[in-house]
């Protein structure tokens, strides 16, 4: 997985070079994320949370805290947007991606479809909950166009910071907290101590949530996220029974499922095998998915490689960059919203969704492989 993200972002570096000299002076324009597909619009808060309980996985000597963007249906405003990230984590990512050409907010600068601080479309039972969690060494910032698209059709979005597992992260009192698990991401049981912290993550993120009356409805709670994040949803789905759905994007399984007990919905969907041109409906996921006893379904989208399947395809696309792919981020991004939005709306509010009975003429680059 490491080699995936070291190779994307090898690519991005060598191919950035064009597109900074085609700019207009003062640097490269920023990118618009993909407007939302929903009739609601998105507000956004960013929460600071701090568990008292458990001490940081990476960082022993301190308090697990997070920083979580908070997604929501809201009353119309001609409010500020949501910034994106911050200059200080932009320049970070750019940094470790060897992207050093770019102005180093380019990022923040990044335009989103969110009001900040907007007040909330009142609903008194509450909304269904997407918990995210994004790729490993990546900000959750990079789940935004997802996120904001599953609020328009009325969830409620929390994109987990997963504090030490990204290249920087923000905190509110001016703290930046850089990347302390890769100085230990080659160890053997580097990747299941990830999933397992992650999953308590996420359990924490739930707690704190569920304590907000009628902000979301405890019954219809699902996860999932992309890459190492997506490769976490089974791993907290075992661990919190409030997870009624999961979905894996382009992860790979940390803990495997032991037996063929887990009966609640799940989705995969990627492009396994890696570095294979064509869908192959044989890889890593094949043992955990054959023990699923519930509801589930395997796609695997030909042409999209690993970042695709996120808002670096989107930047790949608007900078002009060659990632392998022969699928546009932009239409990976919109393949990804609506197999995500239909298992969603199945599994959290019950709707029929003929999208995934079967392959779809509207998406023909998507193989059903179970």
């Amino acid at each position: 997985m490491r080699g995936t993200i070291v190779a994307t972002a090898v690519a991005l570096a060598v191919a950035v070079a064009p597109a900074i000299a085609q700019a207009e002076p003062g640097g490269t324009e920023p990118m618009a994320l993909p407007a939302p597909t929903g009739p609601l619009s998105v507000g956004s808060k960013t929460l600071h949370l701090k568990d008292s309980t458990r001490a940081d996985p990476w960082v022993p000597t301190e308090r697990r805290e997070l920083m979580v963007s908070l997604f929501y249906p809201a009353l119309p405003t001609g409010g500020p947007r949501t910034r994106y990230m911050t200059a200080e984590e932009s320049s970070a990512m750019l940094t470790e991606g060897g992207l050093t050409d770019l102005p180093p907010d380019f990022l923040a600068r990044t335009k989103t479809h969110s009001a900040a601080d907007a007040r909330p479309f009142p609903r008194p039972r509450g909304r269904p909950l997407v918990v995210l969690s994004p790729g490993y060494t990546k900000p959750r910032a990079t789940l935004s166009a997802l996120a904001e698209d599953l609020v328009s059709h009325g969830y409620v979005v929390a994109v987990v910071g997963h504090t030490y597992e990204n290249y920087g992260t923000s905190f509110p009192d001016g703290r930046f907290a850089g990347c302390a698990s890769c100085e230990v991401d080659h160890l053997p049981e580097f990747w299941v101590k990830l999933a397992q912290g992650r999953a308590a993550d996420v359990s924490f993120v739930l707690d704190e949530l569920l304590k907000r009356p009628g902000l979301v409805d405890p019954d219809r709670i699902a996860m999932g996220g992309h890459s190492a994040g997506g490769g976490s949803a089974l791993t907290a789905m075992l661990a919190d029974p409030r997870i009624k759905a999961g979905f894996d994007i382009d992860g790979r399984v940390h803990t495997p499922l032991k037996d063929d007990t887990f009966t609640r919905p799940f989705l995969f969907l990627g492009r396994y095998p890696p570095n294979v041109p064509v869908p192959a409906c044989s890889g890593p996921w094949e043992p955990d998915f054959a023990k699923m006893a519930g509801w589930k379904r395997w796609l695997s989208v030909t042409g999209a490689q690993h970042a695709s399947f996120t808002d670096l395809g989107l930047f790949a696309d608007h900078l002009g960059v060659d990632v392998g792919a022969t699928l546009t981020g932009t239409r990976t991004q919109a393949i990804t919203r609506a197999y995500v939005g239909s298992f969603l709306d199945i599994h959290l509010r019950h709707r029929h969704r003929p999208l995934l009975d079967q392959a779809s003429p509207r998406y023909p680059e998507v193989t059903f492989c179970g």
